[in-house]
């Protein structure tokens, strides 16, 4: 006889089912796991049987042979152990067969018999839904996958509950979603000194989804503007939050089974990795620009970043998803991300002080900034100089407007937005529309196509920076509540493609 459970296997954010099988047929004593497991896999059959010891249940003197199949499959991670153990106990008749295989497994065994938390709990209940199964999962993990809805999740804290449940002894409620993560914004735009046309930028970004490159003399505020960016997003919407978190579940970063409805903001360091960035690395794991789909993703001292990883980002910030491509996976994954950048005129930072002249002008501006290919700059919809703040404007008391209020003008934008896109499911802000969609939704009236004509042929501007102004008019219109793109929506579109420091340069 041949028992089966069912578990998954992960590639990106999809979970594939994987069926294990157990056979056990006399002959000497042994356990066999085949299947193409990985060393963790490989270890799940000693720590089965130190909790099976546990409980007091012994493993037959027979020969145990576990299969995953399909066989070809690479299977990483430890959360295989449960269903192992089910399938043993379904074949040496502890568990029924009918009710093992009717649910998919996921969880690490301790040697005592407790459940220990994994990741990927929310994709496998998607899974699991899709096979129309029930989810069995370790009790940490079960406010998570209960967020799906459409499967029944049972959370069981170890083994031996696990077996009660089975047989009837004592059978578990099924869990209840985590609550969600309200996380209220502890920083506002009102704390910021100046820096009136930044704040601008940092509106029409949020409002649009449009990437942002921030280019100004150290202390200038540019981290500060970003570190303020999530407090004028609006909240995640009920589907962007499951993909988000199904991004975050494999990567273990939910607390206690809650979705945060607040969006992604990563910062890494500039000495991050290829593998840290993009993703890759064991098991072709999700890259900072993964974790921060739907999300702002703030890379301060850009051009300090490797040249190698600035330039793997090209194809994302257009597609919206990353391709990790590696000899033993192949996985994808979505990166509809806000890139903000941050960096310093130059090496020295103090380029465009007119106070602390660069003894270098203008070879150190050319150097620093060059390191930011061409195609890369022109994937910027708004590049913005951050100028430093007098010091008696320091001493002002607070003024202008509070991030709550930026933040009502953008969620109405977006609001705009969701309706004129709403039988496009592809586009979902205006960063995103493209070809005829955006020539119908984004065409300037008279005044405003003669304008971009001139500003385009004055200016150099490439049919990707074109599209990218029409994107922002268009933005700066849904700010205005205007149904027409015009004039001095261009007007000011096109002022954001142009950063003096880089003008100046180049004169």
């Amino acid at each position: 006889m041949v028992a089966r459970a069912y578990t998954v296997a992960f590639e990106g954010v999809d979970a594939r089912i994987v069926e294990v099988q157990c056979a056990v047929a006399p002959g000497l004593p042994a356990f066999n796991l085949v299947g193409l497991p990985d060393k963790a896999v490989s270890e799940a059959k000693e720590r089965v049987r130190a909790a099976l010891t546990a409980i007091s249940i012994a493993l037959p003197s027979k020969r145990i042979t576990i299969n995953l199949s399909p066989a070809d499959l690479p299977k990483e991670g430890s959360h295989f152990d449960l269903p192992i153990a089910l399938a043993l106990l379904a074949a040496i008749d502890i568990l029924p067969p009918e009710d093992v295989e009717a649910t998919v497994a996921l969880g690490e065994l301790s040697l005592d018999g407790t459940l220990t938390p994994v990741v990927g709990a929310l994709p496998a209940a998607m899974a699991a839904a899709e096979e129309d199964r029930a989810l069995l999962c370790p009790k940490a993990c079960g406010a998570e996958a209960a967020w799906v809805g459409a499967t029944k999740v049972i959370a069981p804290a170890s083994l031996a509950e696990t077996i009660q449940h089975f047989t009837g002894q004592r059978i578990l409620d099924p869990a209840d979603p985590g609550e969600v993560a309200k996380d209220a914004p502890d920083r506002d735009l009102r704390d910021v000194k100046g820096q009136e046309r930044a704040k601008r930028a940092l509106e029409i970004a949020a409002a649009g989804r449009h990437h942002v490159l921030m280019i100004g003399t150290p202390g200038s505020g540019k981290s500060m503007l970003a570190a303020r960016l999530p407090g004028i997003l609006p909240p995640l919407t009920p589907a962007e939050a499951l993909e988000t978190s199904m991004v975050h579940s494999l990567s273990g970063l939910l607390d206690e089974g809650g979705i945060s409805r607040t969006r992604p903001f990563r910062e890494p360091h500039h000495t991050a990795s290829m593998a840290a960035i993009v993703g890759g690395g064991r098991g072709a794991k999700p890259g900072e620009i993964s974790l921060a789909h739907n999300g702002v993703l703030f890379m301060d001292e850009f051009p300090e970043f490797p040249r190698a990883v600035l330039e793997t980002l090209r194809q994302p910030i257009e597609t919206g998803e990353v391709v990790v491509a590696r000899a033993n996976a192949h996985v994808r994954y979505p990166c509809r991300f806000m890139l903000v950048a941050a960096a310093n005129p130059c090496k020295c930072g103090y380029l465009s002080d007119p106070a602390r002249a660069c003894a270098r002008v203008p070879h150190c501006g050319e150097d620093y900034l060059g390191r930011i290919s061409g195609p890369l700059m022109d994937r910027f919809d708004l590049r913005i100089e951050v100028p430093p703040v007098a010091f008696a404007d320091l001493d002002l008391p607070d003024g202008g407007e509070s991030s709550a209020q930026v933040a009502a003008r953008v969620d109405a934008a977006r609001q705009v937005q969701t309706g004129r896109y709403a039988d496009q499911p592809q586009v979902r802000v205006n960063a995103d529309a493209e070809g005829k969609t955006l020539a119908a939704v984004a065409t300037p009236d008279g005044e405003g196509r003669e304008l971009l004509t001139r500003a385009a042929e004055r200016f150099g501007l490439s049919a990707r920076g074109y599209h990218r102004v029409l994107r922002v008019a268009r933005t700066i219109a849904d700010l205005e509540r205007s149904d027409t793109v015009r004039k001095h929506h261009v007007a000011e579109a096109v002022s954001y493609r142009l950063v003096e420091a880089r003008e100046a340069l180049s004169q």
